[in-house]
């Protein structure tokens, strides 16, 4: 493949070549099912074992309260539905927000047809919560708050201790969706008073396919898997060993590197972003401007579709996402600028670029320049622009 440039690791990142290292012996040489009694099926099993050991100290949790799964859009649908279940019959409404990712969104609305009441938080003009708006939703039969950790697009990281804290005074369960800050920010569920936290392998440097479900221990949600008694009952299935393997070999590296490679990581994150706003009008960022996701910087360009603007830049090498959902087949721009108070016409005109430790400020420097070009071509040819530019004052 010829070269290019990354900068969609939001989406997804590169598999490291030492999680790879580490999960190849489990798919030819101790190969046995985790459930055997045989040696290679208790080599397997300790393997499982070792890295719910790693993951959970990452979060100062226990590691009986690591439950593996496919991803974080099961451990999304799990952690709602199962805490709906437990409260079946006493507790009826749940509180979350209008930018959550789509596992949320979309299993809150299953939850509404079967006769559960959410409450979708606003959020200010920078993709925040505001504590005190959550406290004044809750009700006597709110049985769960759930708030991701960081915005997937915008990269603005919520008040999670606030929420944490609030949901503790009034005994309702707290879930964060943490799939994109798990491996970016120090997390500790105990002094966050986290109840339930997804996270996912693939986000991290690790492989697709495989996530967990933190679950605070006595907390008695039923399984959301049938079939099997794998992970104590609670999620059937033969475990996914060389996924897991994998997972805490990436969340152990994830964990080492953080604070250095945060650092790095904003410092071009913020050259990134000084350039983009000075260099090309009409340009807003999305997001808090310096409470977001080390990796992340979100932008609207106004008069510029994103999409058009996003194929260019993949016929320059340059891969990115935008904050529009044209890509998965529907017009409409994404929900997440939306409730930030975008209008439409901006709101399509979306790019994200997350970074990784890799990306060099040479490919960031390449990277402005394309966008640059691309956006004033693309400027060029719009009627809106041309008309917005004949009104200017002289």
């Amino acid at each position: 493949m010829d070269r290019f440039i990354y900068l969609d690791n939001a989406a997804t990142t590169k598999t490291s070549p030492t999680v790879v290292e580490a999960m190849l012996p489990y798919f030819s040489e101790y190969y046995g099912n985790a459930s055997g009694i045989y040696g290679i099926g208790v080599k397997s099993r300790e393997a499982v074992n070792h890295s719910r050991e790693i993951i959970a100290a990452t979060i100062g949790a226990r590691p009986e309260e690591i439950y593996f799964t496919a991803g974080g859009t099961e451990s999304d649908n799990w952690a709602l539905k199962a805490a709906a279940e437990l409260f079946r019959g006493s507790k009826n409404h749940l509180i979350t927000t209008r930018i959550e990712h789509h596992a949320i969104l979309h299993t809150c609305e299953y939850l509404e047809r079967a006769g559960i009441e959410v409450t979708y938080l606003n959020v200010d003009e920078n993709g925040l919560v505001r504590p005190e708006e959550l406290e004044r939703a809750i009700r006597p039969e709110t049985f769960l708050i759930s708030v991701m950790f960081a915005n997937n697009e915008i990269g603005s990281i919520q008040p999670i201790r606030e929420i944490g804290e609030i949901a503790k005074k009034y005994g309702i369960l707290f879930h964060t969706d943490a799939v994109q800050a798990y491996g970016q920010l120090p997390i500790n569920v105990e002094e966050l008073h986290i109840d339930l936290m997804s996270a996912s392998a693939h986000k991290l440097n690790g492989p697709k396919g495989v996530g967990f479900l933190y679950i605070r221990r006595n907390l008695r949600i039923r399984s959301f898997v049938h079939g099997g008694a794998q992970e104590r009952h609670r999620r059937a299935g033969t475990e996914n060993v060389p996924g897991i393997v994998g997972f805490g070999q990436a969340a152990k590296e994830a964990a080492e590197t953080m604070k250095a490679r945060g650092e790095s990581e904003i410092r071009l994150r913020d050259y990134l972003i000084d350039r983009v706003l000075k260099e090309i009008p009409y340009t807003r960022l999305n997001g808090h401007r310096t409470r977001r996701l080390p990796n992340n910087a979100n932008f609207s360009f106004q008069f510029v579709e994103g999409e058009t603007l996003l194929i260019m830049l993949d016929m320059e090498g340059i891969c990115a996402s935008s904050g529009s959902a044209c890509t998965s087949g529907s017009l409409d721009p994404s929900h997440v600028l939306l409730a930030l108070g975008l209008p439409d016409e901006i709101a399509h005109g979306s790019l994200r670029l997350t970074l990784s430790a890799e990306t060099t400020r040479e490919e960031i420097d390449m990277t402005v320049e394309k966008i640059k070009q691309i956006v004033g071509r693309l400027r060029g040819m719009s009627p809106q622009y041309e008309d917005f530019c004949r009104h200017l004052p002289a």
